[in-house]
């Protein structure tokens, strides 16, 4: 390990990297429960910023790993148990202090969110992903959270189009909004682009009260709750005025062609093959383009082709454009709402499994 050293490893387990600042014990005999590693853990680091107020921290990684035992006394902590589950736990304990030791403060849902990462066996780190900096500003620095997160974010610098496909709260706008912002920022482009369909979910446009602009607003709303979080407020309204930023539906697309932006698709389940093929013939030079949405959540009239569906076996196989595909397990909202996610979906493979087939007739 990098920072926290544990004994050895168990043959077969990840090999951490050689420690620099701690001491390492040899396992000792556990009775018949398995091995027992001593991590000491360097005196620089606080234990109550390591393990949370009242061992809260310590209380995570326990029921993450039911084949381990942990102790504390001082700063060491002594694993006992099965050979794999304390090489992760071992892991875990040095990602734990590297996130710590960047002044980066633990919670227990980054906790638990690491020790999934361990037992995927990437090749990286969760401190790496949990430490990573998309954008800083009001007092707030927004990261990624998962790896799949983290991947999409990279993807977004390394390709022109980027496709983020995944359920809701998985972050694909908010990351999408704060990388917009940092080019910005960093004058890499000089103007955000943002659009959405302006399709129903089930009320109609019609019967909204206001203008053409004030019953297509609701639509875009989250958008510019996005551009809120990361800016200082009084600042867009002026942005917005002289076109630096662009909060505009899809169809206002048709007929432009984009240069130097950074430009965003945002629900683009609810586009039509002809608008995705619109909207991203819209791409001019020095631009980038992001296209996020759910297929599963589509508004589109019952038997339509979604074109964020459609577009997938189109364009997959072009070298400058990437499709990042989230799951349940990256969403960031409440932990119900991973679990409703994975609810529908197996409602709905049950549904499709109980769909008779139809027979040709002759």
């Amino acid at each position: 390990m990098s920072d926290a050293q544990p004994s050895a490893n168990p043959a077969g387990a990840k090999q951490p990297s050689p420690t620099q600042s701690g001491v390492g014990q040899p396992p000792t005999g556990t009775g018949g429960r398995g091995v027992e590693h001593r991590i000491v853990v360097p005196s620089s680091v606080p234990m109550v910023a390591l393990l949370g107020a009242n061992d809260e921290f310590l209380d995570v990684v326990e029921a993450q790993f039911d084949g381990a035992d942990l102790h504390v006394r001082g700063n060491e902590i002594t694993v006992t148990g099965d050979a794999a589950e304390v090489a992760l736990v071992e892991s875990l304990i040095d990602e734990m202090v590297t996130v710590v030791r960047t002044g980066q403060g633990l919670t227990a849902d980054a906790v638990v969110r690491s020790a999934q990462m361990l037992r995927e066996d990437t090749d990286e780190r969760p401190a790496d992903v949990l430490t990573m900096n998309v954008l800083s500003g009001r007092g707030r620095t927004i990261r990624p959270k998962t790896l799949n997160q983290k991947r999409y974010v990279d993807a977004i610098d390394q390709h022109t189009v980027v496709f983020g496909i995944g359920p809701a709260g998985t972050g694909k706008t908010y990351l999408a909004v704060a990388k917009a912002v940092q080019a910005l920022q960093n004058k890499e482009v000089s103007r955000i682009i943002l659009t959405r369909p302006a399709v129903e979910a089930g009320e109609r446009l019609g019967y909204l009260p206001g203008t053409l602009y004030e019953k297509i607003d609701p639509y875009l709303r989250p958008l510019y709750d996005a551009l809120h979080d990361m800016m200082d407020p009084q600042a867009i309204p002026r942005l917005m005025t002289q076109g630096t930023i662009e909060v505009a539906p899809l169809a206002y697309m048709r007929g432009r062609t984009l240069n130097d932006a950074f430009v965003i698709l945002d629900e683009a389940q609810n586009t039509s093959p002809e608008q995705m093929k619109m909207f991203l013939t819209r791409l001019g030079f020095n631009s980038r383009m992001v296209v996020t949405g759910d297929v599963t959540q589509t508004d589109l009239p019952s038997g339509s082709t979604s074109g964020l569906r459609q577009v997938q076996g189109i364009l997959s196989e072009l070298d400058d454009v990437s499709f990042c595909i989230l799951t349940s397990g990256d969403v960031v909202r409440h932990h119900l709402v991973s679990e409703i996610v994975d609810a529908y979906h197996r409602h709905e493979g049950a549904q499709a499994q109980a769909k008779p087939k139809r027979t040709s007739k002759r």
